[in-house]
């Protein structure tokens, strides 16, 4: 089994709604997103996926987020953007992407600062 990472970033605001404390006014981050991926075996080439492959795919989801007020997108309109929200948003987002690449999301990690993160690990049928 191989794990590969990718490291990214994404710039937005929100608020927490329901809330009581500071994240409950608008605000934004810089959020940093770690994007790990499994796969069993290499290509003839080497590689378990192409980087380049990975990132434009995150890239395209990351696109819906970055420079926006994240509650007003559909994703987030019934639930608040928390960085545990927004790790399993992209992460259920990109897995099906890689459906037909022998990778799958192992974990993604967001961001909101420094000192602060969340990760989601998506649930794989037994």
């Amino acid at each position: 089994m191989f794990e590969l990472k990718i490291i990214t970033d994404f710039c937005a605001a929100h608020q927490l709604r329901e809330f009581k404390g500071d994240c409950e006014r608008l605000h934004g981050h810089n959020w940093k997103i770690e994007v790990y991926v499994v796969g069993q075996k290499v290509d003839p080439t080497g590689l378990v996926i192409d980087f380049k492959v990975l990132k434009t795919q995150v890239k395209e989801i990351l696109k819906e987020l970055d420079h926006r007020f994240l509650n007003d997108v559909p994703a987030f309109r019934d639930q608040n953007p928390s960085s545990e929200n927004i790790a399993k948003y992209i992460a259920e987002q990109l897995d099906p992407r890689l459906k037909d690449t022998g990778v799958s999301v192992s974990r993604v990690t967001a961001w909101e600062s420094d000192d602060a993160c969340a990760t989601y690990y998506p649930q794989r049928a037994a």
